[in-house]
């Protein structure tokens, strides 16, 4: 599904990705971890084209997005959902309204079409009747699902999640990781994760990558990442103060 392969990435001479490769198989969740600035979000511009590497290839599909025209991208980006950090809803529409949005911008379905599909969105994400409210009068943790259902209607094959449980209480957000894991078995979409939450997200991914210093330094099941005897990685999970990462 998503093959990287010596991806590099420099911004004024300071070098955020450096000869990066990653494979990840369809159907996968993967959570990406590793210190704040690490560049982990880079990384995630660079999947659906929103920056275009110094070095490397990107390949959805067997297509390389580095390479491709606007057209080509265009395309390409028809196949991705993306859940913001900060939920990105529109304040001027319902909660109707922001997961209609890709339909009535993508699709020519009709009315009656897009409601019956944005109905059963909110019903998948636990918001059967809450399509008329505006996100200044929902909570944060709804808004995320809000984001979920919106990243979902149209049915993508590839699904981005930028730390999609920040500023959530542990409650909220297991809550939120349970529903990632709900949709994912429904809707069978290819994850990518970036997270912070050591150890929670271990119990959402298949699978989880390390970046540190502009590479993946390990990745594995999370049971291989959490009896890693890679002293960077293992100083990262535990959030121990000592050891080779000078700084989190």
């Amino acid at each position: 599904m998503i093959e990287i392969k010596g991806l590099t990435k420099s911004f004024k001479g300071q070098v955020v990705l450096d000869r990066l490769d990653l494979k990840i198989a369809a159907g996968e969740v993967v959570a990406i971890i590793g210190k704040s600035g690490g560049g982990k979000s880079v990384l995630l511009k660079h999947l659906i084209g929103l920056l275009k590497p110094d070095a490397g290839t990107i390949l959805i599909n067997g297509v390389d997005i580095t390479s491709v025209d606007i057209h080509g991208l265009r395309n390409v980006r028809q196949k991705f959902g993306v859940v913001f950090q900060g939920s990105a809803l529109f304040d001027s529409l319902t909660v109707f309204g922001n997961v209609a949005f890709p339909l009535r911008e993508r699709t020519k379905l009709p009315a009656e079409a897009i409601r019956e599909n944005v109905l059963e969105a909110l019903e998948d994400v636990g918001l059967r009747g809450m399509g008329n409210k505006y996100p200044a009068e929902i909570s944060g943790g709804m808004k995320k699902r809000v984001a979920l259902a919106r990243a979902l209607i149209a049915e993508p094959s590839i699904v981005l999640f930028d730390e999609p449980t920040t500023g959530l209480d542990p409650l909220i957000l297991n809550s939120i990781h349970r529903l990632i894991t709900h949709t994912h078995r429904k809707y069978r979409f290819t994850g990518i994760i970036i997270s912070h939450e050591i150890p929670e997200i271990f119990d959402v991914a298949d699978r989880v990558a390390m970046l540190y210093n502009g590479a993946i330094i390990q990745y594995g099941t999370p049971e291989e990442i959490q009896k890693t005897d890679n002293p960077f990685v293992k100083q990262f999970i535990t959030g121990s103060s000592e050891g080779p990462i000078e700084t989190l």
